[in-house]
């Protein structure tokens, strides 16, 4: 493609226009649309609403477990085998100490998200006393994640200062079944509209690697735009064993492909928050860097049952690639601290077996 094709799609989509089904396509699979000059559009794009800002979101497991929904993805499902250490709701002061560990962090976000169904009225009751505290104390924003939602208890939440809302579609509504057959893509639906009609900014995304095909992801990315979502994660399956899911089906996400996934999300939606989410270490590799050029937010300290990277390197990629942080905080200053407690950390000394391996092998 000439150059030309690539300034087209960056122009179409900061003056609000749709990409054609085709041209998505050609996006996610035509080897004729290369990789770096669709990066430099979807940038391009990114700097119009986004600027050369990241947005760090630290999240917050605030129960593991003891869920009944059967979601093949997700190690606190009622059907996974994985191995993850199960405890109920965690009192407020270590919430709330979590909210101050993640502003001064630099996050933008905390993020707090509870196993289950959906909420109980009391559940709701205590979590809009908890929005109100953090709040008191902490200029930080907040977005929970606690399953359906009906419009009351929506409104609820609104009330106390909740900032957002997530709730990820995960995948099309044709892919919903293969994935989940404890509720429906329509109650996912009808939990971020009720969330909309309170006011409550929408976080929703996908799960790439679950057997959804290009159409799939399209599909999303469209119903993501028609829902003027702000905040659209867009994670890659992580291989959890015990879990229904625990490699990417059907296809494999190379770094190019989640590269231009991250792309098509971008062009279809120029204004959101677009996170580069769960999974990303593993299946961007080395490109990782890359996925700031179409996102402009990812996360800090792991996700829910899994570790990322450290902290030190996150916060190096984005200033070695000329971006700043979202935040009261400084990057040069949190960089610094990260640096100074991995100095001080003591060296690990290699053992026996680590030093001389081909000895023990031919024993």
């Amino acid at each position: 493609m000439n150059r030309d094709y690539y300034s087209s799609l960056a122009d179409q989509s900061i003056s609000g226009g749709r990409l054609d089904l085709e041209t998505c396509r050609a996006i996610l699979t035509s080897q004729e649309v290369e990789l770096l000059p669709l990066l430099n559009a979807a940038f391009e794009v990114r700097t119009k609403f986004r600027g050369k800002e990241v947005m760090i979101h630290i999240i917050n497991n605030a129960q593991n477990g003891y869920c009944p929904e059967d979601c093949h993805y997700c190690a606190q499902a009622k059907t996974s085998k994985a191995d993850i250490e199960e405890y109920p709701m965690k009192p407020d002061e270590e919430i709330m100490a979590e909210a101050k560990n993640a502003y001064e962090k630099g996050a933008f976000r905390y993020c707090m998200v509870f196993a289950g169904r959906g909420p109980s009225d009391r559940r709701v009751a205590h979590l809009a006393k908890l929005i109100r505290d953090i709040k008191s104390k902490y200029p930080i924003e907040i977005c929970v994640s606690t399953g359906l939602l009906d419009q009351a208890k929506a409104d609820t939440l609104k009330a106390a200062g909740l900032d957002r809302l997530n709730h990820n579609l995960n995948t099309s509504e044709r892919n919903y079944p293969n994935i989940c057959t404890t509720h429906t893509y329509q109650d996912r639906l009808n939990t971020l509209k009720a969330a909309h009609t309170a006011g409550i900014g929408l976080c929703s995304g996908m799960i790439l690697g679950m057997g959804e095909g290009v159409e799939d992801i399209i599909e999303v990315a469209n119903t993501l735009r028609d829902l003027e979502s702000p905040s659209i994660p867009i994670n890659f399956l992580i291989p959890i064993e015990g879990n229904q899911l625990t490699k990417p089906k059907d296809q494999t996400l190379t770094p190019e492909f989640c590269l231009r996934v991250l792309c098509l999300f971008r062009f279809l939606n120029p204004k959101t928050e677009l996170r580069v989410a769960a999974g990303r270490e593993i299946h961007l590799r080395n490109m990782e860097v890359m996925a700031l050029y179409p996102a402009n937010s990812l996360f800090l300290d792991g996700y829910l049952n899994t570790k990322g990277a450290n902290r030190a390197r996150v916060l190096q990629m984005i200033k070695d690639a000329g971006f700043t942080i979202k935040s009261e905080q400084n990057l040069d200053e949190l960089l610094e601290q990260e640096t100074e407690r991995a100095t001080n950390q003591k060296a690990v000394v290699k053992s026996k077996e680590e030093l001389r391996p081909y000895l023990q092998n031919s024993r």
